[in-house]
Protein backbone atom coordinates (compact mmCIF):
# COMPACT_ATOMS: atom_id res chain seq x y z
CA UNK A 1 0.00 0.00 0.00
CA UNK A 2 2.75 2.60 1.00
CA UNK A 3 4.88 1.57 -2.36
CA UNK A 4 1.75 2.28 -4.26
CA UNK A 5 1.09 5.71 -2.59
CA UNK A 6 4.78 6.79 -3.10
CA UNK A 7 5.02 6.15 -6.32
CA UNK A 8 2.43 8.65 -8.07
CA UNK A 9 4.17 11.44 -5.54
CA UNK A 10 7.78 9.99 -7.09
CA UNK A 11 6.09 10.26 -10.70
CA UNK A 12 5.11 13.76 -10.09
CA UNK A 13 8.47 14.77 -9.07
CA UNK A 14 10.20 13.49 -12.06
CA UNK A 15 8.09 14.53 -14.60
CA UNK A 16 8.14 18.14 -12.61
CA UNK A 17 12.18 17.99 -12.91
CA UNK A 18 12.21 16.63 -16.38
CA UNK A 19 9.77 19.92 -17.69
CA UNK A 20 11.82 22.14 -15.63
CA UNK A 21 15.10 21.05 -17.81
CA UNK A 22 13.29 21.04 -21.02
CA UNK A 23 12.04 25.02 -20.19
CA UNK A 24 15.45 25.71 -19.28
CA UNK A 25 17.34 23.92 -22.49
CA UNK A 26 14.83 25.84 -25.09
CA UNK A 27 16.02 29.01 -22.93
CA UNK A 28 19.48 29.97 -25.49
CA UNK A 29 20.42 32.66 -23.30
CA UNK A 30 20.30 30.37 -20.09
CA UNK A 31 22.01 27.93 -22.30
CA UNK A 32 24.68 30.58 -23.27
CA UNK A 33 25.18 31.63 -19.41
CA UNK A 34 25.72 28.34 -17.79
CA UNK A 35 28.12 27.39 -20.51
CA UNK A 36 29.83 30.56 -19.79
CA UNK A 37 29.51 29.86 -16.17
CA UNK A 38 31.29 26.30 -16.44
CA UNK A 39 34.37 27.67 -18.64
CA UNK A 40 35.34 30.10 -16.45
CA UNK A 41 34.80 27.99 -13.08
CA UNK A 42 36.65 25.08 -15.04
CA UNK A 43 39.20 27.75 -16.36
CA UNK A 44 39.73 29.15 -12.78
CA UNK A 45 39.87 26.17 -10.99
CA UNK A 46 42.57 24.57 -13.68
CA UNK A 47 44.84 27.78 -13.37
CA UNK A 48 48.09 25.33 -12.54
CA UNK A 49 47.80 23.81 -15.94
CA UNK A 50 46.55 26.46 -18.27
CA UNK A 51 49.01 29.01 -16.66
CA UNK A 52 52.55 28.27 -17.70
CA UNK A 53 53.96 30.78 -15.47
CA UNK A 54 53.98 31.70 -11.89
CA UNK A 55 51.59 34.71 -11.17
CA UNK A 56 52.96 35.64 -8.58
CA UNK A 57 57.19 35.54 -10.28
CA UNK A 58 58.42 39.16 -11.03
CA UNK A 59 60.75 39.71 -14.09
CA UNK A 60 61.42 44.00 -14.20
CA UNK A 61 63.47 43.75 -16.99
CA UNK A 62 60.21 42.41 -19.08
CA UNK A 63 57.79 45.17 -17.10
CA UNK A 64 55.06 45.99 -19.33
CA UNK A 65 55.53 44.01 -22.28
CA UNK A 66 52.69 43.89 -25.09
CA UNK A 67 51.11 40.56 -25.82
CA UNK A 68 53.68 37.86 -27.60
CA UNK A 69 53.29 34.61 -28.65
CA UNK A 70 54.62 33.42 -25.03
CA UNK A 71 52.62 35.75 -22.78
CA UNK A 72 49.42 35.91 -25.24
CA UNK A 73 48.32 39.17 -22.79
CA UNK A 74 51.51 40.46 -21.73
CA UNK A 75 52.81 41.40 -18.84
CA UNK A 76 51.97 44.06 -16.16
CA UNK A 77 54.61 46.74 -14.75
CA UNK A 78 56.19 43.91 -12.17
CA UNK A 79 56.93 41.82 -15.19
CA UNK A 80 54.39 39.02 -14.11
CA UNK A 81 52.08 37.41 -16.80
CA UNK A 82 48.80 38.76 -16.96
CA UNK A 83 47.54 35.59 -17.92
CA UNK A 84 48.27 33.52 -15.27
CA UNK A 85 47.20 36.62 -12.87
CA UNK A 86 43.49 36.39 -14.26
CA UNK A 87 43.14 32.91 -14.13
CA UNK A 88 44.35 32.73 -10.15
CA UNK A 89 42.66 35.73 -9.79
CA UNK A 90 39.06 34.20 -11.33
CA UNK A 91 39.50 31.82 -8.18
CA UNK A 92 39.42 34.52 -5.35
CA UNK A 93 36.25 36.27 -7.33
CA UNK A 94 34.65 32.48 -7.74
CA UNK A 95 34.93 31.88 -4.01
CA UNK A 96 33.64 35.10 -3.01
CA UNK A 97 31.12 35.47 -4.83
CA UNK A 98 29.75 31.79 -4.19
CA UNK A 99 30.46 31.75 -0.29
CA UNK A 100 29.04 35.38 0.00
CA UNK A 101 25.62 34.16 -1.91
CA UNK A 102 25.76 31.06 0.68
CA UNK A 103 26.02 33.09 3.83
CA UNK A 104 23.84 35.92 2.31
CA UNK A 105 21.02 33.64 1.56
CA UNK A 106 21.30 31.30 4.54
CA UNK A 107 20.99 34.40 6.86
CA UNK A 108 18.02 36.19 4.44
CA UNK A 109 16.16 33.12 3.96
CA UNK A 110 16.46 32.38 7.77
CA UNK A 111 15.06 36.32 8.49
CA UNK A 112 12.72 36.11 5.68
CA UNK A 113 10.89 33.05 7.00
CA UNK A 114 11.04 33.61 11.03
CA UNK A 115 9.54 37.35 10.06
CA UNK A 116 6.54 35.77 7.32
CA UNK A 117 5.94 32.71 9.27
CA UNK A 118 5.56 33.85 12.95
CA UNK A 119 4.39 37.55 11.84
CA UNK A 120 3.24 40.20 14.52
CA UNK A 121 6.32 42.01 16.05
CA UNK A 122 8.90 39.61 15.44
CA UNK A 123 8.26 40.67 12.07
CA UNK A 124 7.92 44.27 12.67
CA UNK A 125 11.68 44.21 13.97
CA UNK A 126 13.29 41.79 11.61
CA UNK A 127 12.05 43.78 8.64
CA UNK A 128 12.13 47.22 9.49
CA UNK A 129 15.70 45.89 10.44
CA UNK A 130 16.05 44.79 6.90
CA UNK A 131 14.92 48.14 5.76
CA UNK A 132 17.41 49.86 7.74
CA UNK A 133 20.09 47.93 5.83
CA UNK A 134 18.73 48.07 2.60
CA UNK A 135 18.57 52.16 3.07
CA UNK A 136 22.40 51.83 2.37
CA UNK A 137 24.07 51.53 -0.72
CA UNK A 138 25.82 48.15 -1.23
CA UNK A 139 29.08 49.09 -1.63
CA UNK A 140 29.16 51.67 1.76
CA UNK A 141 27.51 48.65 3.51
CA UNK A 142 30.21 46.44 2.22
CA UNK A 143 33.14 49.39 3.50
CA UNK A 144 31.31 49.56 6.64
CA UNK A 145 31.58 45.84 7.54
CA UNK A 146 35.19 45.47 6.24
CA UNK A 147 35.90 48.68 8.39
CA UNK A 148 35.16 46.61 11.32
CA UNK A 149 36.35 42.99 10.73
CA UNK A 150 39.23 44.21 8.41
CA UNK A 151 40.70 42.66 4.98
CA UNK A 152 41.09 39.23 3.68
CA UNK A 153 39.39 36.91 1.61
CA UNK A 154 37.21 35.22 4.43
CA UNK A 155 36.06 39.00 6.16
CA UNK A 156 35.46 39.77 2.85
CA UNK A 157 33.04 37.36 1.97
CA UNK A 158 31.33 37.44 5.21
CA UNK A 159 31.14 41.66 4.54
CA UNK A 160 29.23 41.03 0.92
CA UNK A 161 26.65 38.20 2.46
CA UNK A 162 25.55 40.93 5.25
CA UNK A 163 25.13 43.14 2.38
CA UNK A 164 23.05 40.99 0.20
CA UNK A 165 21.18 39.17 3.10
CA UNK A 166 18.39 42.05 3.21
CA UNK A 167 17.17 41.54 -0.44
CA UNK A 168 17.30 37.46 0.84
CA UNK A 169 15.58 38.26 3.16
CA UNK A 170 12.93 40.66 1.30
CA UNK A 171 11.76 37.83 -1.26
CA UNK A 172 11.70 34.84 1.45
CA UNK A 173 9.35 36.84 3.53
CA UNK A 174 6.90 37.84 0.48
CA UNK A 175 6.85 34.37 -0.32
CA UNK A 176 6.56 32.92 3.35
CA UNK A 177 3.45 35.49 3.49
CA UNK A 178 1.66 33.79 0.45
CA UNK A 179 2.18 30.28 1.51
CA UNK A 180 1.48 30.25 5.17
CA UNK A 181 -1.79 31.33 3.69
CA UNK A 182 -2.11 28.34 1.39
CA UNK A 183 -4.39 25.49 1.70
CA UNK A 184 -2.02 23.01 1.78
CA UNK A 185 -0.32 24.64 4.64
CA UNK A 186 -3.93 25.55 6.56
CA UNK A 187 -4.93 21.49 6.08
CA UNK A 188 -1.36 20.21 7.63
CA UNK A 189 -2.05 22.95 10.17
CA UNK A 190 -5.79 21.32 11.04
CA UNK A 191 -4.37 17.59 10.68
CA UNK A 192 -1.47 18.75 13.82
CA UNK A 193 1.81 19.14 11.74
CA UNK A 194 3.74 20.73 13.73
CA UNK A 195 5.41 24.40 13.15
CA UNK A 196 9.11 23.01 12.18
CA UNK A 197 7.42 20.30 9.78
CA UNK A 198 5.29 23.27 8.28
CA UNK A 199 8.42 25.43 7.59
CA UNK A 200 10.45 22.48 6.58
CA UNK A 201 8.42 20.50 4.62
CA UNK A 202 5.89 22.66 2.88
CA UNK A 203 6.91 26.27 3.06
CA UNK A 204 10.88 25.91 2.48
CA UNK A 205 10.47 23.62 -0.52
CA UNK A 206 7.97 25.99 -2.69
CA UNK A 207 10.50 28.92 -2.36
CA UNK A 208 13.97 27.62 -3.28
CA UNK A 209 13.34 28.36 -6.93
CA UNK A 210 13.01 32.02 -5.76
CA UNK A 211 15.91 31.92 -3.87
CA UNK A 212 18.31 29.96 -6.43
CA UNK A 213 17.21 32.65 -9.03
CA UNK A 214 18.15 35.25 -6.79
CA UNK A 215 21.20 33.59 -6.10
CA UNK A 216 22.76 33.31 -9.21
CA UNK A 217 22.05 36.77 -9.74
CA UNK A 218 23.56 38.08 -6.99
CA UNK A 219 26.51 36.13 -7.73
CA UNK A 220 27.23 38.58 -10.24
CA UNK A 221 26.82 41.00 -7.94
CA UNK A 222 28.89 39.71 -5.47
CA UNK A 223 31.91 39.89 -7.97
CA UNK A 224 31.75 43.04 -9.20
CA UNK A 225 31.32 44.49 -5.30
CA UNK A 226 34.54 42.27 -4.81
CA UNK A 227 36.30 43.88 -7.83
CA UNK A 228 35.22 47.05 -6.76
CA UNK A 229 36.56 46.94 -2.90
CA UNK A 230 39.63 45.29 -4.62
CA UNK A 231 39.88 48.60 -6.75
CA UNK A 232 39.92 50.85 -3.84
CA UNK A 233 42.24 48.67 -1.75
CA UNK A 234 40.12 46.88 0.71
CA UNK A 235 40.09 43.60 -0.72
CA UNK A 236 42.50 40.68 -0.93
CA UNK A 237 45.62 42.20 -0.47
CA UNK A 238 48.75 42.32 -2.29
CA UNK A 239 50.57 40.10 -4.45
CA UNK A 240 47.72 38.29 -4.43
CA UNK A 241 45.78 38.50 -7.49
CA UNK A 242 42.56 39.57 -7.83
CA UNK A 243 40.56 41.57 -10.75
CA UNK A 244 39.53 44.45 -9.47
CA UNK A 245 43.58 45.40 -7.90
CA UNK A 246 44.46 44.28 -11.47
CA UNK A 247 42.57 46.94 -13.02
CA UNK A 248 43.82 49.90 -10.61
CA UNK A 249 47.35 49.07 -10.96
CA UNK A 250 46.39 49.18 -14.60
CA UNK A 251 44.68 52.36 -14.55
CA UNK A 252 48.65 54.76 -14.08
CA UNK A 253 49.45 53.23 -17.62
CA UNK A 254 46.09 53.50 -19.53
CA UNK A 255 47.80 55.67 -22.26
CA UNK A 256 51.36 52.83 -22.84
CA UNK A 257 50.08 49.89 -21.42
CA UNK A 258 46.14 49.88 -21.26
CA UNK A 259 45.96 45.96 -21.24
CA UNK A 260 46.93 45.79 -17.67
CA UNK A 261 43.22 47.49 -17.13
CA UNK A 262 41.35 45.60 -19.89
CA UNK A 263 41.64 41.93 -19.82
CA UNK A 264 40.73 42.05 -16.37
CA UNK A 265 37.68 43.87 -17.19
CA UNK A 266 36.89 41.93 -20.07
CA UNK A 267 37.04 39.05 -17.10
CA UNK A 268 34.48 40.88 -14.91
CA UNK A 269 32.37 41.70 -17.31
CA UNK A 270 32.15 38.35 -19.17
CA UNK A 271 31.65 36.44 -15.62
CA UNK A 272 29.04 38.91 -14.41
CA UNK A 273 27.23 38.72 -17.75
CA UNK A 274 27.69 34.77 -17.71
CA UNK A 275 25.56 34.76 -14.28
CA UNK A 276 23.15 37.07 -15.07
CA UNK A 277 22.17 35.18 -18.24
CA UNK A 278 22.07 32.24 -16.17
CA UNK A 279 19.93 33.90 -13.51
CA UNK A 280 17.31 35.40 -16.07
CA UNK A 281 17.00 32.30 -17.55
CA UNK A 282 16.64 30.23 -14.23
CA UNK A 283 13.54 33.28 -13.64
CA UNK A 284 12.17 32.35 -16.40
CA UNK A 285 11.75 28.64 -16.08
CA UNK A 286 11.54 28.47 -12.50
CA UNK A 287 8.71 31.44 -11.91
CA UNK A 288 5.08 30.27 -11.86
CA UNK A 289 3.98 33.83 -13.17
CA UNK A 290 6.02 33.68 -16.07
CA UNK A 291 5.01 30.15 -16.87
CA UNK A 292 1.72 30.76 -16.82
CA UNK A 293 2.31 33.61 -19.47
Amino acid sequence: MSAVAIEPEAIRERSQSQRVWRAFTRNRAALVGLAMSVIITLMSLAAPWLSQHDPLRQQARYRLDPPSQEYILGRDDFGRDIWSRILYAGRISLLVGVGSVVIGSSIGALIGLLAGYIGGKTEEFLMRSVDVLMAFPSLLLGLTVLAVLGSGVFKMILAIGVVMAPAFARVTHGATLTLKRAEFVTAARTIGASQLRIVGRHVLPNIVGEIVVLASLWTASAIRIEASLSFIGLGVSPPTPTWGNMIRDGTQHLTNAPWLSVFPGLAILLTVLAFNLLGDGLRDVLDPYLQEE
